[in-house]
Parts: structure tokens; sequence; C-alpha cells
């Protein structure tokens, strides 16, 4: 047999579900709650914060039980690329939705992963204040560097055989659920309930208890996302139809857990005004918890275990995310470089290498001013259009194969699409981050008409001429 006759590589499925929570749980837990948590604190204003972490969490369930459907009917690489590309038709709008998705899934999905560089660097810098001094001219700090060297670091790792990122993947998982356990231990441990009161009037329900809580909803659910993972990995995962929907919720019931357990630990031993304020409480909350309770070298300790946890996150991120772009490129619809594979290890080593290059310049931004921007460009372009989305195929396609099927439905879509809405409009600067959605929206629509244009491709498709009668 010619070369030219050998069949194409493709995916294997190697994952079960141990490896696929822990997959999912390394992408849920990376820095964002040990930097966030004061955030959410000072939006609202106290103690009361847990309830952004308990509509966070419920709306994660709803949202997750959307993802477990479409998952297991559809357990193909690129997750909500193939599952925008089915309910909305593969041949018409379909495909353009699915690019467009794509197309802020370039822009975010470096951002996120940035991000998690960004945040090990920070920590770092606790440990070792010198990294906040400026290098090359004083144009950058060290800080940025290593975040840089971080994201390098990840891809070198993820460019092997799925089998070794699985075990690579139990050890990472590990040091995130050793880090979240000592911050629970600790703060049980130097436990004071009077923190916890609230604040007189803190649960008036005034526009500012509302704008509080959609902003603390924000930044939580911020936190959690990541119990899809399994989804982009869906053409690698063995059974999937009873794998991912129990990989997807279970991760959401161990994280959510834990993340409870967490706050309620720090707001117990750390006073408001101390988390609310500018300092070292502020920006290295979980460390600065540890030295109150066991001492610096503790402190320590744990802060290398959050960069640890920072890494894990990278990790998981970066390899769920390089899937969808290969998929949309084998499906012909996304630049054809993209549906390469590597010729040994049989994984997209092109989608890797761009989505890493990326991110790693991101390293060089301050992503502080941008969560809530990315938060509000992924609900509108992507989360609203699952929840719409899965109700549209349930009555598009009836009789599609669906292993795993909705809890309580259609209840789940709805409340999670409530939900979303609620956090990206009940904030003062929706404005703000409606532009940047359109701004990604128009952009990607602007490319896609011209590719479909110049390929006669939906909706530029040329049909076949019928006579009048036929």
């Amino acid at each position: 047999m010619t070369d030219s006759a050998q069949p194409a590589p493709t995916l294997e499925r190697k994952i079960g579900l141990g490896s696929a929570i822990s997959l999912n749980m390394m992408n849920m837990i990376g820095v964002g709650p040990f930097i966030t948590l004061p955030l959410v604190v000072a939006a609202m204003g106290g103690s009361q914060a847990v309830l952004g972490w308990l509509l966070g969490a419920l709306i994660a369930v709803c949202d997750g039980l959307v993802w477990a459907e479409l998952g297991a009917a559809m357990p193909e690489a690129g997750g909500s690329y193939a599952f925008l590309r089915e309910i909305y038709n593969r041949d018409g709008a379909g495909r353009m939705i699915s690019f467009l998705y794509i197309w802020q899934l370039g822009f975010s999905a470096p951002l996120s992963i940035a991000s998690g560089c960004i945040g090990l660097a920070q920590y770092a810098a606790y440990l070792w204040p010198a990294l906040n001094a400026p290098v090359l001219g004083g144009h950058i700090t060290a800080v940025s560097l290593l975040a840089a060297a971080t994201c390098v670091l990840a891809v070198a790792l993820l460019y092997r055989n799925l089998s070794s990122i699985a075990r690579t993947a139990w050890v990472l998982t590990g040091g995130v659920l050793l880090t979240i356990g000592a911050v629970i231990v600790a703060g049980a441990t130097h436990f004071h309930p009077s923190l916890l009161t609230p604040a007189p009037g803190a649960f008036h329900l005034n526009i500012g208890f509302f704008e509080g809580l959609g902003s603390a909803t924000l930044l939580a659910t911020y936190d959690y996302w990541g119990y899809y993972s399994v989804c982009f990995l869906g053409g690698e995962v063995r059974d999937p139809g009873r794998t991912i929907p129990r990989a997807v919720l279970w991760s959401i019931i161990i994280v959510a857990a834990l993340y409870l357990m967490m706050n309620v630990s720090v707001l117990g031993v750390i006073p408001l005004a101390d988390l609310t304020h500018a300092g070292a409480a502020k920006f290295a909350v979980v460390a600065v918890l540890m030295e109150r309770t066991f001492g610096a070298t503790a402190a320590r300790v744990l802060a290398l275990l959050v960069m640890w946890t920072a890494f894990a996150s990278v990790f998981s991120l970066l390899l769920a995310y390089s899937r969808a772009p290969y998929a949309a490129a084998v499906d012909g619809n996304y630049f054809r470089i993209f549906a390469r594979l590597h010729p040994r290890h049989k994984f997209p080593a092109v989608s890797l290498l761009a989505l890493g290059a990326v991110a790693t310049v991101f390293c060089f931004f301050n992503l502080a001013q941008v969560i809530a921007a990315l938060v509000a460009i992924r609900i509108l372009l992507q989360y609203v259009l699952q929840q719409i989305g899965v109700i549209v195929l349930r009555v598009r396609r009836p009789q599609l194969p669906r292993p795993f099927r909705i809890w309580l439905y259609p209840l789940p879509p709805l409340l999670a699409l409530l939900g979303f809405l609620f956090i990206v409009f009940s904030r003062r600067e929706a404005s703000r981050e409606l532009m940047d959605a359109v701004v990604v929206a128009a952009s990607g629509s602007v490319l896609y008409l011209a590719r479909a244009w110049r390929r006669g491709e939906w909706p530029f498709v040329k049909r076949p001429y019928l006579s009048e009668g036929r």
C-alpha cells in the first residue's frame, strides 16, 4: 500500500473517568480562587459574599447538565465547536456560529491561559519580591518574564503522548487538592465565628445589593469554569456516553464543596478590612492566612503550592483548548494548518503551539481588567447559544441518541440562561463589556463572510437553477 493510501491519523480514546475528573479539576482550580476571593468579598462588602459562590455553583450545575447531555451525544474533539455546528445546522448558520466560537476562543483561551501564568508569577513575587523589579530597560518586570516562561514550559510538557499527559495530570491534581486542603485546615484550626457576622443592612435587597451580587457571581463563575474540559477532549475519552457526564458533574460537586469550605475558612481568620484593602492579604490571601495560623515557613510552602496549582490549571487549559481549532480545521471550517496532528504522538501540534505562542505574548499584559470582559464574551458568544441550543436540538433532532439526558429538563438550561444574563447585565460595566463582545463578533463575522464568499460556502452557496414547474 502506498503512503497516499494510508488512513489519516486520528485521535485515540485513552482518557478514563479518573483522568477526566482530574483534568477538569485542574482547569477549575487554578490561581483564580486564590486571587479573586478578596475581590468577591469586596464586591458584596462582607461575609455575605458566600452568596456569590453559592449562586455561581448553582449556575455551574445547571450549565454542567447542558454540557453533560451535549458532550455525551456528540463526543468529538472541539467541544462547543461541534455542539454549535450541529445544533444550528452544519451546512447552514451552524457553520458561521461555530466559526465565530473558534474565532473568539483564539483571544479568550490564550488570555485565560496567560492569567494563570501571571497569577503563578505574582505568587512567586510574594516569595521573592525582587521579581517586581523592572528589567530590559524598565519596560517589563521579571514577573512577566517568569509568566511567559511558565507558558513555554506547559507547552513543552504537553508536547508528548496522551498517556504521559494523563499521568502528569494525576501528579498535578494531587498538588491542587493538597493546596486547597491546607487552606481549609489552617482556617478550621484558627476559626473565629464572629468574623462571619454580616454587616448591618447586608441583605437589604436594593440596587447596590444586586450589583454587588452580580459582580461577585461573575468572579465566582470565572473560578468555577473548567468543568467542561473533558468535552473538548471528547474524541479521546473512553466510553464517552458515561464518562463525560460523570466527569462534568462530579468535578462541579467536588470543587464547589472545596471552594465554599476554603472561603469560610479565610473569612473566619482574616478580618474584612484586611481582605478589601491593598496589601499582602489582598494579593496573596491564602499565604497570609497560613502566616497568621502556622507561621512564615508554612506561608512560603503554601505559596509554592499555589504556584503548583496555577501551573496545573495552565497545563489543563492548554490541553483542552488546543483541540478546538483542530476540530474546526479538520471540518474545513478554520485555517487548514490547525488540522495537523503530531506524526508520532497523534495530538494537534500546530494548534497547541499557536495557542501557547499567543498566550506567551499575553503574559506581558495586565489581565486584571479584562476578566469581566472575557466572561461577558464567553457568555454571549458561547454559553447563551448553548443553553438555547440544547432546547433547539431537542426539537430539531428528537431521535438523536442521548446517552445522558438533562435532569428536570428544561429547567436547568433556562435557569443557567437567566443566571448568565444576570451576571452580564446586573453590573454598571455591562455596556463596556457588551461592546467588547460586539467587536469580537463583528470582526469574526467579517472574516468568515469573506472566506465563505471566496469558497462558495453558506450563505453564498450556489444553488442549481430550477426551472419553473420542477
